[in-house]
């Protein structure tokens, strides 16, 4: 199984999560959307009845007034019931229609006769024409109110719910009085309100037009939440699948180095012994030996022999780690035993070794003996990098409960194609070496609950950090 299989399997249920929040925010929006639409329907409906109620109790006062102060007046005078006679009697009507409706948000008041001949309106013009019988008319002659809504506008307009002009008109029944029908309910003509609902009916649709504007802005904050929270997400576990598969790799090969480990470990032990009845062998035969071709021979025989003595010494070093026998000891001496074993090196001179400690260091818990090893390996790589010579800084700091000692050299430093390889094993940039020398070093600092890390100077060189706890209470 690959690591994009892995990874989709460990995201399959955040991703199940994510399709299921974004679907019921998609659904949850068009509902309330609907929702939104509905109600403003509702409240525009609700205006209509509104309306059409306040007309008819317009229509029902207007009816009084013209009764008790317009027509009955002018019918007892003449002797006969018509509802305008003349200019007086019309102007007469007009006060009493203008009076009873002062105040109120009318747009047009119409008074038709038993011929659907117009009588009294607002606009004088209209005196006299007729309207066109329809279901409205009849229905108001029969004695029953009845409204009808104009709206006018675009095709957009009606598409969004927002007419540009929308008017409600009213026909009610105009009924006579006692003095000339035994029926006080007689119909003697109509009464035909206009109300202008356009600035109503454009609040309504503002306020729809605000509510969705604000549940929009809402959805896509709510939107860009939940992407950040589902992308955080999705990398949270990404990060999580990559450590685990990283962890993973990193336990196959310890497995693998340590099985190699193993087998190196016990091939070194079975070379051990001849090896080392070789090399004393040559050392007797070139004691015993006067020819000067065959001291020569033997000699190399030995220093070979050493060699790879000292190779098999890593290998076992590496393979199989001891672990530290912590005793109080001092850096500072560990160190000057260091520099001490390189006094009888003939090529010591070349190297200028600088000091520099803190007052008053802490003894630490550590095994010397491991510890002289490591700084040794590292005083030997730094040596090597500068075969021509050079300083060495050697710096010991205290922070807390922390010896960070510092070892800089001035060499070429660490290439960037080198640095990510340099704790791998068996790699090596030198002609001579098993590549073993750092990572016996890690093992030893990382045995005493230390760090290592190697890094290039600002200057030229490279540094090797190594930080030890100075007590073992971990």
């Amino acid at each position: 199984m690959n690591h994009y299989t892995t990874l989709s399997k460990r995201l399959k249920p955040f991703q199940l999560v994510k399709y299921f929040a974004i679907t019921s925010l998609i659904v949850i929006s068009t509902v309330t959307i609907i929702l939104l639409f509905i109600y403003s329907q509702t409240a525009k409906n609700l205006q209509l009845k509104k309306s059409e109620e306040y007309a008819n109790l317009l229509a029902l006062n207007l009816n009084h007034q013209l009764i008790v102060q317009s027509i009955i007046p002018s019918s007892q005078k003449s002797g006969q019931f018509k509802l305008v006679r003349n200019k007086k009697e019309y102007e007469n009507m007009d006060r009493v229609v203008k009076s009873a409706l002062h105040s109120f948000n009318i747009e047009m008041v119409n008074i038709l006769d038993l011929t659907n001949t117009i009588s009294y309106s607002f606009d004088k013009k209209l005196i006299g024409k007729k309207d066109p019988i329809d279901s409205l008319h009849q229905k108001a002659f029969s004695g029953e109110s009845a409204s009808k809504l104009y709206q006018s506008g675009t095709i957009k307009d009606f598409i969004f719910g927002m007419p540009k002009n929308s008017k409600i008109i009213t026909y009610a029944p105009l009924r006579s009085g006692k003095p000339f029908s035994d029926n006080t309910d007689k119909i003697i003509g109509i009464i035909e309100i206009t109300q202008n609902l356009t600035e109503d009916y454009k609040r309504i649709s503002g306020f729809k037009k605000l509510a969705i504007t604000t549940y929009t802005v809402l959805m896509i904050f709510l939107f860009l939440i939940l992407f950040f929270v589902v992308k955080r997400g999705e990398g949270i576990i990404q990060k999580q699948t990559q450590e685990r598969i990283r962890l993973k790799e990193k336990l196959n090969q310890a497995e693998h180095f340590s099985s190699l480990g193993e087998m190196v470990a016990g091939v070194s032990h079975e070379i051990r012994n001849p090896l080392g009845i070789i090399q004393s062998s040559a050392e007797h035969l070139k004691s015993q030996a006067d020819d000067i071709a065959l001291n020569t021979i033997t000699g190399i025989i030995i220093e070979e022999s050493k060699r790879l003595n000292n190779i098999i010494n890593d290998f076992l070093n590496f393979a199989r780690p001891r672990n530290p026998d912590f005793n109080s000891c001092s850096i500072v001496e560990i160190i000057e035993r260091n520099i001490s074993s390189f006094e009888t090196q003939e090529d010591k001179q070349r190297y200028i070794i600088n000091q520099h400690y803190d007052d008053n260091l802490p003894e630490i818990c550590a095994d010397a003996n491991m510890l002289y090893q490591a700084f040794l390996n590292i005083l030997i790589n730094a040596m090597q990098s500068m075969p021509d010579g050079g300083n060495i800084n050697i710096t010991i700091k205290k922070n807390k409960n922390i010896l960070i000692i510092y070892i800089e050299d001035e060499g070429e430093g660490i290439s960037d194609h080198t640095i990510g390889k340099i704790w791998s094993p068996f790699f090596t940039t030198k002609k001579k070496g098993t590549g073993l020398g750092l990572g016996i070093v890690k093992n030893i600092v990382e045995a005493h609950h230390g760090k290592i890390r190697l890094e290039n100077r600002r200057i030229k060189g490279a540094k090797a950090i190594i930080e030890l706890p100075v007590s073992q209470e971990i």
